[in-house]
Order: structure tokens, then sequence, then C-alpha cells
């Protein structure tokens, strides 16, 4: 168990948005990679991609929940490549959507683009809000390439 301890490691790169919390981007626990929650920042502007839920009155906006669920799932992506993985050693997907009954078809539909072949286990549940302003996150855990 020594031998697992000495590889566990911190994972934060520049290719993903910074955390918005005293948090890293990654754990590597032994072979597994704990990726926080991860949401649609865009990792060199820190801007929303596909926009914001509301503006800064709270008032509801037109946003692209498409676009929001590409960059989260690609924010992800450089994550794991940066520690060493990549998206086809996912093995378990937990999504969080602040409107499910708008947005779950688009978001779905992007998930299938990335996920169909890799067949991780999900959950996909609704919550009031996420602590910034988007309407979507994921939080993975992944193994570590074989090889």
């Amino acid at each position: 168990m020594g031998d697992l301890m000495a590889q566990d490691r911190h994972i934060i790169t520049e290719k993903a948005p910074i955390a918005v919390g005293a948090y890293p981007h990654a754990n590597i626990v032994g072979d597994l990679i704990f990726v926080s929650g991860i949401g649609p920042r865009h990792p060199k502007t820190n801007e929303i991609v596909g926009g914001p839920i509301c503006d800064g009155d709270g008032n509801p906006l037109d946003y692209d929940i498409k676009a929001q669920t590409r960059q989260v799932i690609e924010n992800i992506k450089a994550i794991l490549e940066e520690a060493g993985s990549s998206l086809n050693n996912v093995v378990d997907c937990l999504c969080f959507l602040v409107d499910m009954e708008r947005d779950f078809t688009g978001y779905n539909e992007i998930y299938a683009e990335y996920f169909t072949d890799i067949m991780a286990a999900r959950t996909t549940v609704s919550v009031k809000a996420l602590p910034t302003n988007i309407a979507v996150e994921l939080k993975v855990i992944a193994k570590m390439t074989q090889g």
C-alpha cells in the first residue's frame, strides 16, 4: 500500500479553467483519477462557453447547453490528458444540470458524441444551482492509462 500512496498526487493544469475554490482539478490515488466537478468555462478566457444562465440581476438568459456540455467534456479531457490518461478511461460520471427539463436532451446528445463507445457508468441529477452561473457540471472517475 505504501507504493500506491507514494504515487498519489494533485493535478492542476493551465489547460483547464481555474478552480473556483481551494481544490485541484483532479487527484490521482493509486490507479484512479478523481476529477473535481468541472464546468464550461474556457481555460484561457474564463468565460462561460455557451453563455451564462442568467444576468447579474438574476434574470434568465438564453444559453447554449450543447456548447456548455461540449466545453465541460473538453475541459475534463484536458485534465485527464495532463494526468496521463484519457476520456477512454472514464469509468464513472456524475452530471449536474440546473434545468433537467430544458437541457437534458441537448446535454445528452453531446455526451453521447464522446461517451457512447466508452460506456462509463453515469448518473445525471437536477440541482437548484451550481457554484457559478452555469447550467452543467460533470465530475468523473477514470483509470490511469495502462501501458
